[in-house]
């Protein structure tokens, strides 16, 4: 018998300790290997410098707008199995840390061992050798990467000149960025992020996150950088910076919105291969080189892992994330941490392992979901089959005939089973001579189909069913009315319900007969019963105008004007038709627009009938559902200062940098035809550690000589 690790789930640090090949430094990234596009800017490696990646005649490559210069390296190229193991053949085995074998230092790494800081033990398996856009945005000083120093690059670098440092008086000025929100687009995007209602269970209530005067946005979690990612950011950033700004940022948007799909198609993967290559190079153009760190990067290579390694969902870490948050909650002692969680996490293994034997009480196993919509019985009429779990105070209302008529010819007509029927039915209003055969049709045709039905039934016809003699005798005049219900693990709730509360559950979408959608608002939920205990469930819904001057698609981003309503003779929609969907404002258009966002829900997939697809698909949501378009025109000649006059002063004084840094900047891991001298990135390190250390040896000399008692001497 033999084990095989198949893959792995972790995040880039926690990959660095298990492949061996370290996460920092100049060669960083592990799938460029030695060629990793870097440079050194002050304090920190930027990776920077994705034109090389571009086409060799593309005629970016000779725009100086980027760092000053042209660009004609030659793409990474791409290491095999055999490239890496001749690698880890040349690693040494040593002991790390500062060891007395190196003379009390660390081991400086081999120029033949580039990255690698270990062999991994899985190598000696036969196998194995086959969010700082936001903090950058919002102009936090904490996650910012516009920094003092970010902008002494650029004026190193001789670009942008614009937003280089300067000096008024005796202050150093900062002039604000383009791609920076101000003091009131801040308040702006924090109030709108504060507006959003999400579906139950969708994600947190992001409102908390919001500071009580809106002026910045703390506490985030890994999943909510997500949802900002994917759905508010593209919205909320459309009205408050340039429009060349935000549609870069929306383009990367929605790649992160096709990585993350049910459904990813391999084509799809393959086309935004390249198109990230654009849109990482125009990033370079917009931000300074101070922000394309290695999780920048490592953008550039997720379409081949995806290819790989298949839908992103499948292998994120925010299961084990939630499940670091329960182990965290076990700890009632702080000061012994390790003790309550392990103590907590044997006493759950016993109660689990003890409930396995329980059947007649509820357990971690038998627990309905929380959006369970319970068994319904089976019926042979598609109609039937549209049940719910009703919740809240059930009432019974009286519907007026007109509507109650409209309500049941939208059931008989969305029934397959009596389709020969309806057909019939206008043939012989056709052979009538009806001047308006549809009206005609909507207004006779549930009494004709009441006496078909019984005229058969009382010949003992074989066709007539319980279900369809139910079905033609009408409904009762009364019905009756939920405030909220689920419908296939969904939770719907009426408008008037919904605004009082934190979540939004009223938004739904049908697709129409020729695959337009149309979008509207939960207003009633409706139960019609029949004869023998038959009942549909119907929801009537405000129905939005989705023309061309009320409906607008821009940027895979779809507004609507929800002050237009349309269909309002034709309202009722079953309950099993429904789509939800949820609104966010759209601060671009104004007050009466709303962004039409889509939901995909965890336990609802949508799987062909015949299990075959010409498509070659990795998962089943898919990823075609977001068009991908990159501008490839010339570059805009933005101006990349703030035009609202906004000067930030700098309160430490400028210290000039050492030119000779960036007399020689370019990317240190260049193709051989270039003579780039290259610099270790622990070299760097450790210089820099001794002239800490310099400096602190000098600090304190100078206190001894003022004053002995802050110091005592190793004889005392």
């Amino acid at each position: 018998m033999r084990a095989a690790l198949l893959w792995t789930v972790n995040d880039f640090p926690a990959r660095s300790s298990l492949s061996g090949w370290s996460g920092q430094g100049y060669k960083a990234c592990p799938t460029c290997n030695e060629n990793t596009p870097s440079m050194r800017v002050i304090g920190k490696t930027a990776y920077f410098g994705h034109r090389r990646f571009l086409p060799s005649t593309h005629r970016w490559r000779s725009n100086l707008d980027f760092d000053g210069r042209t660009d004609r390296k030659r793409p990474p190229r791409r290491f095999s199995s055999v490239d890496i193991m001749d690698q880890l053949r040349r690693v040494k085995t040593t002991i790390p840390g500062k060891h007395p074998n190196y003379g009390g230092v660390k081991r400086k790494r081999g120029d033949d061992e580039l990255n690698w800081r270990k062999k991994s033990i899985f190598y000696e398996l036969p196998y194995w050798a086959e969010i700082y856009l936001l903090g950058t945005l919002m102009g936090d000083p904490h996650k910012s990467k516009d920094t003092d120093n970010a902008r002494r690059d650029l004026q190193n670098l001789g670009i942008r000149s614009e937003l280089h440092l300067y000096e008024d008086g005796n202050k150093l000025m900062k002039p604000a960025a383009e791609y920076t929100f101000s003091e009131a687009n801040q308040r702006k995007f924090c109030r709108f992020v504060r507006s959003v209602k999400f579906p139950d269970g969708f994600a947190a209530n992001l409102c908390k996150n919001v500071a009580q005067n809106d002026s910045r946005i703390v506490g985030l979690k890994s999943h909510d950088c997500h949802v900002i990612m994917q759905r508010l950011l593209p919205v909320g950033c459309r009205s408050l910076v340039n429009k060349t700004i935000s549609s870069t940022i929306i383009e990367l948007c929605t790649f992160f919105n096709q990585l993350c799909a049910r459904t990813v198609n391999v084509t799809d993967m393959v086309k935004a291969q390249d198109q990230l290559v654009i849109i990482l190079c125009k990033l370079e153009r917009i931000f300074p080189p101070a922000f394309f760190d290695i999780m920048i990067h490592l953008v550039l290579h997720l379409p081949e892992e995806a290819i790989l390694g298949g839908p992103v969902f499948m292998r994120w870490m925010y299961p084990f994330e939630r499940y670091l948050k329960r182990l965290k909650d076990y700890v009632r002692n702080a000061a012994k941490p390790e003790g309550s969680i392990s103590e907590g996490y044997v006493v759950d293994e016993a109660l689990t392992f003890c409930s396995r034997y329980f059947d007649d009480i509820e357990t971690r196993f038998n627990r309905p979901d929380r959006n369970d919509d319970g068994i319904h019985r089976t019926r042979r009429l598609f109609v039937f089959e549209s049940q719910c779990k009703p919740m809240g105070k059930q009432s019974q209302v009286y519907v007026e005939k007109n509507m109650r008529d409209r309500a049941e010819f939208y059931i008989l007509n969305n029934s397959p089973e009596i389709e020969t029927y309806l057909n019939q039915h206008k043939q012989e209003l056709q052979l009538r001579g009806c001047l308006n055969p549809d009206k005609a049709h909507r207004n006779e045709f549930a009494d004709w189909f009441f006496e078909k039905i019984y005229a058969m039934n009382r010949v003992h016809a074989p066709e007539v069913t319980h279900e369809l003699l139910s079905l033609a005798s009408k409904s009762n005049i009364f019905v009756y009315s939920y405030p909220a219900c689920i419908v296939n693990g969904v939770r719907f709730v009426t408008h008037a319900r919904d605004v009082r509360l934190k979540t939004q559950n009223s938004g739904v979408s049908v697709p129409g007969t020729e695959n337009e959608m149309f979008y509207g608002q939960l207003q009633e939920i409706l139960e019609f019963s029949y004869l023998n205990d038959f009942s549909v469930v119907l929801f009537k819904c405000k129905w939005f105008r989705c023309d061309s001057r009320r409906m607008v698609t821009e940027n895979n981003i779809t507004s609507i004007n929800i002050t237009s309503e349309s269909y309002k003779d034709d309202q009722f929609i079953l309950a099993s038709q429904a789509q939800q969907v949820f609104y966010v404002e759209d601060p671009s258009r104004g007050p009466n627009w709303r962004v039409v966002q889509h939901v995909n829900h965890r336990s609802i997939w949508d799987i062909t009938e015949d299990g075959m697809s010409d498509i070659d698909l990795l998962q089943d949501n898919s990823s075609s559902n977001f068009t991908l378009f990159v501008d490839l025109g010339n570059l805009p000649q933005i101006n990349l200062q703030r035009n609202d006059g906004d000067v930030i002063p700098i309160v430490q004084p400028f210290t000039a940098v050492s030119q000779h840094v960036y007399e020689t900047v370019s990317f240190l891991n260049d193709d051989d035809e270039e003579d780039v001298s290259e610099e270790d990135d622990e070299t760097v390190e450790e210089s820099a550690d001794e002239e800490t250390d310099e400096g602190n040896d000098a600090v304190d000399t100078e206190e001894d000589d003022d004053d002995h008692s802050y110091h005592t001497s190793d004889s005392d």
